[in-house]
């Protein structure tokens, strides 16, 4: 495609298609596709002038070519632009705003006084509507108050400041509407399922295979720990499900033959198969809309008591105009009452501001999943990080391959990777691409794998039983022997790597050792956390006490614990709530899932497994400890934000009333500025907290 350049700067460039029109569809392809021009940080396309807005970082040379290789027509563009964007609902409430606004002077100008009044009076009929329903259900919300104001403007004759307040009241509504759908619309967009590959049974034999390959009526099978990709029925096993991304409840629900299920939920203990109801962008999106919608998560306690405050205001400011009517008989100085409460401010403001900050931490690679969390991380004192794939490197590598026994190394190397391929975490990935770089071909040639949370995972092979996990897992729970005369071979095995122990019909047959490197980057991470509030940095792991000081020396940690289970970490964290603190746990295996519930705000890495994915709170990028800083900064503006929305709302409404109630400003200008002003609150809260 042809591309003009209409303007330049350093790092910027606007660039005009050279095509007659651009559809709203079109202006989506073009914006992902640049935005996933790599050094490219912002897009902005405007279909109406077919010009697009590019802020880069790369060389300007590669930015042009991918505009020169563009087409609407090419898949592989087409095929990033997510199920959902919100340009066709921006489209939709700008034509509704400025038709409002067109409406309202068509009115003022042709319409003759007569009609006027009478539109006004059918229109306020509405808020007086809702009015008499508010009290009716013994309410005194601002529908009373809306109601009230005018009522008593139209009943004085005074129309058009009953006009105005009316589509004062309407702009308010609308902008309100658009900014709640927007932020969760964008917010459900960053929630939305990214699984990549899944298992699936053909041929009586186990597949490893791209989701978008899937298609309605494939087997698939989903073990615990893992996230069903798609919708479907279950055809047989049993199976606890967590549907929190559906439902709202954390409470796990049985799932057996006959039993549908659903895409982005996770399997919480057993496994099941089914068959495939709809592929890939079947809904899943709308579903967390709705859930985002209904859930008292996004209430955060700044929130509540926002609501809770703006419905104790309302008496107040009614008693106010019932108290000045009396003193003064002055309808006008009553009105100054009415035409402004603390309620509207309070109600859109904060919940925006919460929405927003949500988004906010979108954009750094962040998903929240409710204002509440972002409170709590506000307010932590003691942060828990587990070990392995969180504070470690999120890729470790297999360095050696101890035998015993006599068996081969490369051997026991493909049956391990044949078994930890089903339960993804960095260590099971490790030994997977291990046996990748190897050549060695595992195909399924086991039978039903069992996972032992924390601890191993046992299946057999030709009738012979194999387990890989932990020490304790492989000699004290399974009883498993050491080889006679390679006692001393397993006395020198190598403290400084994390080793998974193999054993096939209850015999030691190999310890594969990993190297599991501290992250770059970790200790300075650490240190601004202490620096950010955090009074207390621990570290849990189940590894042995000299790796977990080895590991806590090199990051800085104020204290560790080692060789813990989950219900230890769990037992930890409740432990230091119920002393007061309040507590963010990190973590990425199934083994956290626990602590993750148990924390005021667990936090998983989005590498690790999907049970802690889907329990936690609040979703980082592996490879970024870093973003917990940006949340901590976000969360803190956040509350500094609403704390100050709070004194200017009461500081502004207070001396709007005092303005009306001396005669300084007519009621319809109170009505008119404090409207203006929480639509500019609003608008300010919509804003970002901390930059990009």
């Amino acid at each position: 495609m042809r591309f003009i350049v209409r303007a330049e700067s350093r790092g910027r460039i606007r660039v005009h298609a050279d095509i007659e029109r651009m559809s709203l569809a079109e202006a989506d392809i073009l914006e992902y596709y640049m935005k996933a021009v790599p050094g490219v940080k912002h897009v902005k396309v405007y279909d109406r002038t077919c010009d697009t807005v590019i802020n880069y970082t790369c060389s300007r040379e590669a930015v042009t070519e991918a505009l020169s290789l563009f087409a609407f027509e090419d898949e592989s563009a087409r095929a990033l632009v997510p199920e959902h964007t919100s340009r066709v609902s921006d489209r939709d409430y700008e034509n509704r705003l400025v038709n409002k606004i067109i409406f309202r002077y068509m009115r003022m100008f042709l319409l003759p006084h007569p009609l006027r009044v009478l539109w006004c009076a059918n229109k306020a009929a509405g808020y007086l509507k809702e009015g008499l329903k508010a009290l009716g259900e013994g309410r005194l919300s601002v529908a009373v108050l809306d109601a009230t104001a005018i009522t008593v403007s139209f009943a004085r004759g005074d129309h058009d400041t009953s006009s105005a307040v009316m589509f004062l009241l309407s702009i308010g509504d609308l902008l309100e509407e658009w900014a709640h759908k927007k932020s969760v619309e964008d917010l459900a967009g960053l929630m939305s399922l990214n699984v990549d590959k899944a298992w699936i049974v053909r041929d009586g034999a186990e597949m490893l295979i791209s989701v978008s390959d899937i298609n309605a009526g494939d087997e698939v099978i989903v073990r615990m720990g893992n996230m069903i990709p798609l919708d479907g029925k279950v055809i047989s096993g049993t199976a606890m499900v967590n549907q929190q991304t559906m439902t709202g409840e954390s409470m796990p629900v049985k799932k057996d033959e006959g039993s549908y299920v659903y895409g982005g939920t996770v399997v919480e203990e057993g496994e099941c198969r089914f068959i495939v109801d709809k592929a890939a962008g079947s809904g899943r999106y709308d579903r967390i809309v709705r859930m985002i919608e209904e859930s008292e998560k996004l209430k955060s306690a700044s929130e509540s008591k926002a609501a809770d405050l703006a419905d104790r205001l309302v008496p107040y400011s009614l008693a106010g105009t019932i108290i000045a009517y009396v003193l003064t008989r002055n309808v006008q100085t009553a009105l100054a009452f009415l035409m402004v409460d603390y309620s509207c401010a309070l109600k859109l403001s904060m919940p925006l501001a919460v929405l927003s900050a949500m988004r906010e931490s979108g954009r750094h690679k962040i998903t929240v999943k409710g204002g509440k969390f972002l409170e709590a991380v506000a307010d932590a004192d003691t942060i828990v990080f587990d070990k392995t794939g969180t504070l470690t490197d999120a890729t470790p590598s297999v360095v050696d391959v101890i035998s015993f026994g006599r068996n081969n190394k490369d051997e026991m190397l493909r049956i391990a990777a044949c078994l930890e391929e089903h339960y993804p975490h960095s260590i099971a990935n490790a030994v997977v691409e291990a046996a990748k770089i190897r050549g060695l071909n595992h195909e399924e040639m086991h039978s039903r794998v069992e996972y032992v949370v924390a601890h191993g995972i046992t299946s057999f092979i030709e009738g012979q039983k194999i387990s890989i996990g932990s020490y304790h897992y492989i000699f004290e729970d399974e009883g498993c022997m050491i080889p006679s005369g390679e006692e001393d071979k397993f006395e020198q095995l190598p403290e400084e790597y994390s080793l998974l122990y193999l054993s096939i019909a209850g015999m030691l047959a190999a310890v594969i050792c990993i190297d599991d490197p501290v992250r770059d980057g970790v200790k300075a991470v650490i240190d601004e956390l202490r620096d950010r509030g955090f009074s207390r940095i621990v570290m849990m792991t189940g590894d042995s006490e000299k790796t977990a000081a080895y590991v806590a020396a090199k990051t800085g940690v104020d204290e560790y614990i080692s060789e813990v289970l989950p219900e230890d970490k769990a037992g930890f964290i409740r432990s230091v709530r119920n002393a007061g603190h309040k507590v963010v746990m990190i973590g990425d295996g199934i083994n956290d899932s626990p602590a993750l519930s148990e924390a005021d705000a667990g936090v998983a890495v989005n590498t690790g497994a999907a049970i802690a994915r889907e329990i936690a709170d609040i979703t980082i990028e592996a490879e970024n400890l870093g973003e917990l800083l940006v949340l901590r900064d976000i969360s803190k503006a956040l509350m500094r934000r609403i704390d100050g929305d709070y004194r200017l709302i009461i500081t502004l409404n207070s001396m709007l009333i005092l303005l009306g109630a001396f005669g300084i400003i007519t009621p319809a200008a109170s009505a008119t500025l404090h409207n203006l002003s929480t639509i500019g609150i609003s608008v300010y809260n919509m804003t970002d907290l901390i930059g990009a």
